[in-house]
């Protein structure tokens, strides 16, 4: 089952950036790519990084720790292919970013 929680604001993320959002127990790494958002876990797979205060380049992230990288739009590892990352289902609502926090 769906569970959409907003988290933001189009404001708050501009173009080309990422930030991280404590939600429901969960860190989530939200990114602003040309105005299309994607979410995945925060915490990198390697050491535990805040891939939400990595540096962007393109679709692709960098983890500030270690430098792993992911695809932001499909959670796969750069880095290491057989890892991806947990990937949250985003959608908007006028200037509202709401993600999926579910399990499922």
């Amino acid at each position: 089952m769906s569970n959409f929680i907003k988290i933001a604001n189009r404001k708050d993320i501009p173009e080309e950036t990422g930030m991280a959002i404590d939600i429901e127990g969960k860190s989530i790494a939200l990114f602003n790519i040309s105005g299309n958002f994607y979410a995945i876990d925060n915490i990198c797979k390697h050491r535990g990084g805040p891939l939400g205060e990595g540096s962007l380049e393109g679709k692709e992230v960098m983890c500030p720790w270690h430098g792993w990288q992911y695809d932001v739009t499909t959670g796969e590892c750069l880095s290491s292919p057989s890892i991806c990352q947990k990937k949250f289902d985003v959608k908007i609502e006028g200037d509202d970013i709401l993600v999926d926090a579910s399990n499922d």
